[in-house]
Order: C-alpha cells, then sequence, then structure tokens
C-alpha cells in the first residue's frame, strides 16, 4: 500500500470512529435524559466526521463544475446549519443570540476559517498561493454592501433614539429586501453572465500529479447525497448542541454575547472550518476563498434578510437589523481587512496569520463584557 493510499485509509477509519459520537448524542438526549456539557461535548465531535465528508463531497462536486460551484454549494450546505440554530432562537424570542451568531458568523468565516486557510496553504506552498484576483474584488465589494445595510440601522437607532422600534423594523425590512435582491443578483452575475471569472486560477493544477484520474462517471450525483445527508446531519447535531450550550456556557462562566459571536458561530459553520482549510492544503485557493467569502456573504445578504422575514410569521416580534456597537465594528473591521489581504489576488502565511490575530482580539473584546 503506498504512502497516500494508507493516509487515506487513515483518515477514513478516524472519520467512521468518531460517527460514533452521532448517536451517542442522541441516546444521550433524548433516551438517557442526559443534558447540558456531556451533550455539547458528544453532538460537538460528532460534527467533525460529518464535516469531513462534507468536505470530500464538495471537492468532488468542485470537480465537476469548478470552484464557484463548489465554495457555492459548501457554503450553503454549511450554513444551513447556522439557519437551524438562529430560526430556533428566533422563535424561542432570543433575538440578541440571532443577531450575535450572525456576526459570529461574518467574522469566523472573514479571519478564522480565510485565516487558516491561508495559514496552511501558505506553509505547505511557499512562498505564495494564487487565486482569482477578480473574484476576491467581487467578494469584498459584496461584503462591503452587506456591511452598509447593517451599520445604516445603528446609525438610525443613533439619530432617532430610543422610542422609535416601528420604525426600526420598517427600515431593516426595506432593507433586508434590498440586500436579498443584490444577492440574487450577484448569483446571477456569478454563475450565469460572467461564470468565466470564476473558474479557478489553475494553480491547483499545476500542481496535480500526471497520473490523477478524472472523476468518475456519476459521483456527482453521488458527492451530492452525501452532501446532502451530511448537511442534515450537521444540522440535528447542531440543534442538540444549541440546546446544551447555555448549560456548558454557564458552567465555563461565559457571557451570551460570546457564547452566540463565537460559540454558536463556530458550530453552525464546522463543515466550511474544515473544508476551506482542507482545500487551502490541495492548493486549490480559488475554492478556499470561495467557501470562507461566499459564505460570509450569504450569511449578511441571504440568511440575515430571510431570518427578518420569518420573524414576523414564526417569532413572538419582529427582528431588526439593528446590531450592537461591538458587533457592528467587528464586522466593518473584518471585512476591511479581508479586503486588504485578498485584493492582489495573492497569499501567504503570514497574512494568515494576521487574520487569526485580528479574530483573536476580537473574541478576548466579546469574552471580556459583562456577563
Amino acid at each position: 500500500m503506498s504512502e497516500s493510499a494508507r493516509g487515506v485509509f487513515t483518515v477514513d477509519r478516524i472519520l467512521l470512529v468518531l460517527l460514533l459520537f452521532v448517536p451517542a448524542a442522541l441516546l444521550m438526549e433524548l433516551a438517557l435524559g442526559i443534558h447540558g456539557t456531556p451533550v455539547f461535548i458528544a453532538s460537538a465531535v460528532a460534527i467533525i466526521p460529518l464535516a469531513g465528508y462534507m468536505g470530500r463531497a464538495t471537492e468532488r462536486l468542485a470537480e465537476h463544475l469548478g470552484a464557484g460551484w463548489g465554495g457555492f454549494l459548501n457554503a450553503t450546505f454549511g450554513n444551513a446549519a447556522e439557519l437551524i440554530i438562529a430560526m430556533m432562537a428566533l422563535r424561542a424570542g432570543l433575538m440578541d443570540v440571532v443577531k450575535a451568531s450572525l456576526t459570529g458568523s461574518i467574522i469566523g468565516n472573514l479571519l478564522l476559517v480565510l485565516g487558516l486557510s491561508i495559514l496552511v496553504g501558505g506553509l505547505k506552498f511557499p512562498p505564495i498561493q494564487r487565486f482569482n484576483r477578480t473574484a476576491a474584488s467581487m467578494g469584498a465589494t459584496m461584503l462591503l454592501l452587506a456591511t452598509v445595510g447593517l451599520v445604516l440601522p445603528a446609525i438610525f437607532h443613533h439619530v432617532v433614539g430610543d422610542g422609535s422600534v416601528r420604525l426600526e423594523r420598517g427600515l431593516s425590512l426595506d432593507i433586508s429586501i434590498v440586500l436579498m435582491i443584490t444577492y440574487v443578483l450577484g448569483l446571477v452575475f456569478s454563475f450565469r453572465t460572467h461564470s468565466h471569472l470564476y473558474l479557478g486560477t489553475g494553480a491547483a493544477m499545476d500542481h496535480a500529479p500526471a497520473h490523477e484520474e478524472a472523476p468518475a462517471h456519476g459521483s456527482a450525483s453521488r458527492a451530492l447525497g452525501l452532501l446532502l445527508l451530511s448537511a442534515a446531519a450537521v444540522g440535528v447535531m447542531s440543534e442538540l448542541m444549541v440546546g446544551a450550550l447555555e448549560e456548558a456556557a454557564h458552567d465555563l462562566g461565559m457571557n451570551q454575547v460570546f457564547v452566540g459571536v463565537i460559540l454558536v458561530a463556530l458550530v453552525g459553520n464546522a463543515a466550511e472550518h474544515s473544508t476551506a482549510v482542507i482545500m487551502a492544503a490541495k492548493n486549490k485557493m480559488d475554492l478556499s476563498v470561495n467557501i470562507a467569502v461566499g459564505s460570509s456573504i450569504q450569511i449578511a445578504m441571504f440568511i440575515a434578510p430571510l431570518l427578518v422575514f420569518l420573524s414576523y410569521v414564526i417569532g413572538p416580534a419582529p427582528m431588526d437589523l439593528h446590531f450592537t456597537a461591538l458587533e457592528v465594528v467587528a464586522v466593518v473591521l473584518s471585512t476591511g481587512v479581508m479586503a486588504l489581504v485578498s485584493l492582489d489576488g495573492e497569499s501567504h502565511w503570514m497574512e494568515g496569520v494576521q487574520l487569526l490575530a485580528v479574530y483573536v482580539m476580537l473574541g478576548l473584546a466579546f469574552f471580556f463584557l459583562p456577563v
């Protein structure tokens, strides 16, 4: 057995063993009546192999459809867990937790996911890795637009003051409509009128072995089935984890905002966290950047507006887009730093360190908020 085949075999065995935590978490929650921290740990570990299988399925689909579609599909199915978590919190009237999880998803993808991807890829493929500069610029512009949609309600609240809840909700609803329409038009741009910008730089092909086999016929449908099944399982595990999150956070002395911004966001986006890093380690930076940036765009311009719309149906009260000052600043800084790093179409490991440093500092700011 070759070294590469032996490595794949070892990873497969590890993933299969970790899959045992899926029924273990379900058994503790539904049959044994065990709640809190044990369920939190079991469901968190269970997400690891599920995310690994999502990464494999996405990589196979990307071979058939290109980096743009591969990144879009991974971001979409990865954010499915985040949407489920947010809908549960929305139905319970936990608006602050919903907004914090949205903030955490955006900054987590832009700083943690992209930072880890650039760091791992840069260490494995020195001195630099390249990706599509035009596509990265488009992503940065879309994020800046989304940031405007989040900043304006905060400024409006500061100008108008308290007692303007009805006006804030009306403004948030209209901004949500604009954001969602722009997001849909962005998809038309990416996959219809300017799809050639998202085909990749070809760097991964330069490093691919000459004897590498072409994707097997029909593998795309099997990969899509695996992706759907894994995404559904991630959603279930995330739901269990959120149910145990509050008690686990209380045991660790964490405040609610930190839980939403850091922990819930990490759980809800675990799939694309691992996949983006794996793609960077294979020198597929176009797919890695598309996953990290595309997921943040989808959260800000689709998931957040969708939750505003759903709040009028399933929530005890309509949700607005008025985020706290720290949350707004975190999103603005994350978008700015990501744009500076990615606009040249090149990356090296130190840029990954810089992104991670910003994420750690923001995480510390949220952690030290009063409980």
